[in-house]
């Protein structure tokens, strides 16, 4: 049996993926352990009102990136951060303070975050990663996946490997499987939210459109063409209410109605952000996924959507991709029916085992010193 203990819970702010993927883990390790979350950005007041009550949750700052016109902003996000980093050290350095006097973690588990991972290095704690992101560093990936992006690929993969370096197990999430390259790296299938474990897929025929950027003008052309009625959300946000125009609908962000029309979707459109993807995968909804530019995960999530026959990938939405997306609508769908996954349990069942051996190793570390 696992016996309670004091963990330290880092999740990065930088996309609400981390924030939606760590509230369901949290929630299952709340019953058990006592727990310090330390997260910055929007994810901290997501993880405030969402995680279990029983959290104590501590707002940092941390990374962030800028983006325009569906593209990252390499110059821009550096000088962001520059000028973030003057009004946030000092609230790290208090929370560092905090957390080394009044809770005293055993051990740390870190979601892509940084300030949870130097705080036990410091300290001599086993650091436990669970990500997404780990993939691209960890394991071996198909010389015909990365064509075209090789300069990406080194450079990003430089920035994952040295995020969470040595860590004593890494749990990576994900809906594709390429042989493990490292050692103390399992993979795992996507941790869900339990109202997506909830929703029912049902055959539908409408298109669902998730864009984060406002400025793409000629979607809504490209999408009206297509003839199929479309659901869009994120593209107008100034909208309090449903906006529709021919076969377009225009939404307002609600969480029950985007899942709603996530499970009876006849296919998706949107980045090739892995949260939604896997949700879509699950739900077992095709998907024409169109990366972030400059964003290489999102490149790679992509591409091995398309591998594993799940959907399309695409460098830019036109009418020809559309349509040979909506086409291929019935062969995605035959595929994604020989998708299966267990809830959360694969993973939730090897973090208990991790954590336990963690905790002796640490045990045996203080003895031996």
């Amino acid at each position: 049996m696992l016996l309670a203990m004091r963990i330290l819970y880092g999740v990065t702010g930088e996309g609400m993926g981390h924030a939606m993927r760590s509230r369901v883990v949290l929630d299952a390790l709340a019953g058990k352990h006592e727990i310090q979350v330390v997260v910055s950005g929007r994810a901290a007041d997501y993880l405030a009102k969402r995680a279990s009550d029983v959290l104590s949750v501590k707002k940092i700052w941390g990374y962030t990136l800028a983006y325009k016109d569906n593209e990252l902003q390499k110059w821009r996000t550096v000088v962001q951060n520059l000028r973030g980093a003057l009004k946030g050290l000092p609230k790290n350095i208090r929370a560092y303070l905090d957390v080394a006097e009044e809770f005293e973690p055993q051990v740390v588990i870190s979601d892509f975050e940084t300030w949870s991972y130097l705080f036990g290095l410091r300290h001599d704690l086993p650091v436990i990663s669970i990500d997404n992101m780990q993939i691209i560093n960890r394991c071996a990936h198909a010389p015909e996946l990365l064509a075209g992006c090789e300069n990406d690929y080194r450079l990003t993969n430089a920035v994952v490997k040295a995020k969470i370096p040595g860590a004593f197990h890494y749990h990576i999430t994900t809906f594709f499987y390429p042989p493990t390259r490292k050692p103390n790296t399992s993979l795992h299938p996507p941790i869900l939210r339990p109202e997506i474990l909830a929703a029912r897929s049902e055959p539908g025929r409408h298109l669902l459109v998730y864009q984060t950027s406002t400025s793409n003008k000629a979607l809504p052309e490209i999408l009206k063409r297509s003839g199929r009625e479309c659901r869009i959300y994120g593209l107008r946000r100034d909208i309090t209410g449903e906006v529709v125009d021919g076969n377009l609908r225009f939404r307002p962000f609600s969480e029950a109605g985007f899942i709603d029309d996530l499970r009876t979707a006849a296919g998706v459109v949107a980045s090739g952000g892995f949260t939604l993807m896997g949700e879509a995968v699950y739900l077992r909804r095709p998907m024409l996924a169109v990366p972030i530019v400059g964003q290489f995960e999102q490149v790679l999530n992509a591409r091995y959507l398309e591998r594993e026959g799940y959907g399309l990938a695409a460098d830019e939405i036109s009418d020809a991709r559309l349509g040979q997306f909506i086409e291929a609508l019935p062969e995605f769908e035959r595929n994604l029916g020989l998708y299966r996954q267990d809830g959360n349990r694969d993973l939730l069942e090897s973090l208990d085992k991790t954590l336990a051996a963690a905790v002796a190793k640490r045990l045996h570390w203080r003895r031996e010193g």
